[in-house]
């Protein structure tokens, strides 16, 4: 990620309205379960809100005073659990890394049929309802996080993209049918990308079950 300037950094320590980024308290020298829970919610509560804000407004004309007032916050709190915004944005983008890794966890274990491969593309797939606004969100906002990708989380991608490039190039399975595989995936994908507000006819169901007929029938199932 690129450098951050002096306006984008937060405070070095937290504000007063946050307790303090160590978790210590004079009861404790470490958080609670129930303390580190509520940590972890409030960071959850400003990703949703920075979620509708970047889909609606975009990422360059949202700022951190308008998240923190959705959230009735101070913007100095917002500092305890994001230095910046362009940390929030990434965290965002992290949970399309996370749904990918956990879609292409069967992937990664070994060898694949046509018939696994198609539970595996039918997995993404019913990602689409839970996640169809996120998915908008990163779509109306592709310039602002090719920007800000870093070299490490570039390397994500390329962890990710092998675990399908030997997928595919598997010897064992006849080229013809790793040709309907790699086919069946790009158009997933595809639809995938659009389906946050390309196909707003449809219902998250409707545009579901469609899919799975495309696959299934492009792979031969």
């Amino acid at each position: 990620m690129p450098g951050r300037s002096p306006a984008q950094a937060g405070p070095a320590s937290g504000p007063a309205d946050a307790p303090p980024r160590n978790g210590t308290s004079s009861r404790s020298s470490s958080p609670t379960a129930t303390e580190a829970g509520e940590q972890k919610g409030t960071r959850e509560r400003i990703l949703d809100v920075a979620l509708d804000l970047f889909l609606e407004k975009g990422f360059d004309k949202a700022s951190l005073r308008e998240i923190a007032e959705r959230l009735g916050f101070s913007k100095a709190a917002l500092y305890y659990h994001f230095e910046s915004k362009d940390d929030i944005f990434m965290a965002l983008h992290q949970r399309l890394h996370d749904l990918a890794r956990g879609g292409l966890a069967q992937v990664a274990q070994g060898r694949l049929s046509a018939e696994s491969w198609v539970s595996v593309i039918d997995g993404f797939i019913d990602l689409i309802p839970a996640n169809r606004k996120l998915i908008a969100m990163h779509e109306r906002n592709r310039a602002a996080f090719d920007a800000l990708h870093s070299e490490d989380h570039a390397g994500e991608h390329d962890d990710l993209d092998e675990v399908l490039r030997n997928a595919v190039t598997d010897p064992s399975i006849p080229v013809e049918q790793r040709v309907r595989m790699a086919f069946a995936f790009s158009g997933m994908l595809g639809a995938l990308i659009f389906s946050g507000d390309a196909f707003t006819g449809m219902t998250s169901d409707e545009l579901v079950d469609e899919m799975k007929q495309l696959v299934h029938r492009a792979v031969g199932g």
